[in-house]
């Protein structure tokens, strides 16, 4: 099983770096190991908010609330607003370890909820979780994500550890002819951390072990009857692996996808340098941003991808923190005509660059 053929292209857009909009408040003990990759949404009266990671002593992590602040068209800070979701499940714990991490938000309009996912950092490690809102304070657990079986994989996924996963806003023909809503995601293969031994069992028709993107697939029709639905995963296939130099280790999912004229516009993270084993904070590694563009109507087609990346750990705040050298888009926003990518900085801070269209 491979990712279809990316078509000679280029990606028509770059993002600039615009700067800082928040950093960990002193003295304040849930954000003492830095304040990063937040996903982001609308209140119902149109307040745009963020939905900052906070990391306490211990990498503890859980959801806040932060407001932004917006001047002259632009986030230049952030007003708190609290937690709206901490690891208050057992799933959500493990014996030395505990987190809700990394989220990201989906707001589906014709259900009228906000879907975020997050990483559930509990006994067995990283797994992929759902939340729901209408409101953006108060969040409905989904539960974890659960992967049919699949004879083709000749594997169960659910027996890997999964990040990075994002929800497309509007519903696309899935591989079936089924309308669907498409769900990406990043199963990893090294089970030797929480089962010494176990190394990396690939599913059938993978010869590449490096962490990749995958898609898969919930009929519409199901999510709207119930959205507990949307947990409950088919159609899975590889999209997108590594290629590109500054991808050479791994590559991960970042905001949810936008549509623009071309098809779906899907920001990621790559990663190169080294890795270390039984560590999650990977202090020899660089991470930076790029973007694949997928068809409009079948978004397991690569139409284009970028050579390089669209932004790089430059900046002091972006090469010094609790892990050096990263940029990692999660949540992307319009405010006014531009559109704005929020990415973690470090692992420390959370920074803001546009993505400016290039041959406009």
């Amino acid at each position: 099983m491979t990712p279809s053929s990316a078509v000679t292209s280029t990606i028509p857009y770059v993002l600039q770096r615009i700067g800082i909009v928040m950093t960990p408040e002193p003295g304040n003990p849930l954000e003492a190991e830095g304040v990063l990759n937040p996903a982001s949404g609308r209140a119902p009266d149109g307040t745009l908010y963020l939905l900052p990671r906070l990391v306490s002593d211990g990498n503890i992590s859980r959801v806040g609330l932060a407001k932004l602040i917006i001047e002259d068209g632009v986030p230049v800070g952030v007003e708190r607003e609290g937690v709206v979701l901490e690891p208050d499940r057992g799933w959500e714990r493990g014996a030395d370890h505990s987190g809700v991490e990394d989220p990201r938000t989906t707001y589906l309009a014709e259900l009228g909820v906000h879907v975020m996912t997050y990483v559930a950092y509990g006994p067995l490690g990283p797994r992929a979780a759902l939340a729901v809102s209408e409101d953006l304070r108060s969040w409905k657990r989904l539960g974890p994500l659960h992967f049919h079986y699949q004879d083709d994989l000749d594997t169960d996924l659910n027996l890997y550890p999964n990040k990075d996963v994002l929800v497309f806003p509007d519903t696309v023909t899935g591989p079936d002819g089924v309308e669907s809503f498409a769900v990406l995601h990043r199963p990893m293969w090294d089970l030797s951390w929480i089962a010494p031994g176990a190394g990396e069992p690939l599913p059938a028709g993978i010869t590449d072990p490096r962490p990749g993107i995958w898609i898969s697939f919930v009929p519409a029709a199901a999510v709207r009857d119930d959205i507990r639905a949307l947990t409950s995963l088919g159609g899975h296939r590889v999209l997108a692996m590594p290629e590109k130099e500054f991808e050479a280790l791994k590559i991960g999912a970042g905001p949810a996808p936008i549509r623009v004229p071309e098809g779906w516009l899907v920001i990621h993270h790559g990663v190169t340098g080294e890795l270390i084993e039984g560590t999650d904070q990977q202090p020899k590694v660089n991470y930076a941003a790029g973007a694949l563009l997928l068809d409009g109507d079948d978004p397991t087609r690569v139409l284009a991808r970028s050579e390089e990346p669209l932004l790089s750990p430059e900046t002091a705040d972006e090469k010094d923190g609790i892990v050096p050298n990263v940029v990692f888009p999660t949540a992307i926003e319009t405010i006014g005509a531009r559109t704005f990518v929020f990415y973690g900085m470090a692992d420390s801070k959370i920074g803001v660059a546009e993505l400016v269209r290039t041959d406009a």
